[in-house]
């Protein structure tokens, strides 16, 4: 069955000549390019050799590039590792993005009334009265703008803020102090 070429096609043993380990091995000994047929000519990585350790084998990898400073520039060089000191987390990647990328994953309602909590800090450290009633109208937009559609989660319990009251809270706070 193998030592006979049917209906056109080469037999097994013809085939394996043709791609097989001798076949690479010719292309060796030829001179070309590459043992894979469309190959590329260079190797992407240099190879364990077959009578070394590999543990050995990465030891002098890591050497060799150390001695050619491929360490040297790496981000976060001489700094401490960031949250070592806190407990394993799996998701520590995903937390990281999402912080990385501003993107909250909290329902609409608790994240408005977190931004309302940071845009009254910021009106409390404003320089102006007129800078304390833009970020009260730009919260208050948010807030209106949430009132009028739908939201999936807890429900939005926040108000329009009053302009004036805030302005009078601002003004007394710089004043206490003043004192």
């Amino acid at each position: 069955m193998y030592g006979k070429a049917g209906r056109g096609r080469a037999s097994a043993p013809t085939l394996l000549a043709r791609t097989g380990p001798r076949r690479t091995a010719e292309r060796r000994l030829e001179g070309e390019s590459s043992a894979r047929p469309g190959g590329r000519g260079e190797a992407v990585t240099e190879r364990r050799p077959s009578g070394e350790p590999f543990e050995s084998w990465v030891d002098r990898q890591i050497r060799e590039a150390v001695e050619r400073g491929e360490f040297d520039d790496l981000p976060g060089l001489g700094k401490p590792i960031p949250d070592i000191d806190r407990p394993y987390d799996e998701m520590w990647w995903v937390r990281r993005k999402l912080e990385r990328e501003g993107v909250s994953a909290l329902p609409p309602a608790l994240a408005l009334r977190k931004e309302a909590e940071r845009a009254m800090a910021e009106a409390m450290r404003a320089r102006s009265e007129t800078e304390v009633r833009r970020i009260v109208a730009d919260l208050n937009d948010q807030i209106r703008a949430l009132m009028l559609r739908p939201i999936p989660g807890p429900p939005l319990t926040l108000v329009p803020y009053d302009a004036d009251e805030v302005v009078r809270r601002w003004r007394e706070k710089r004043e206490d102090g003043r004192r």
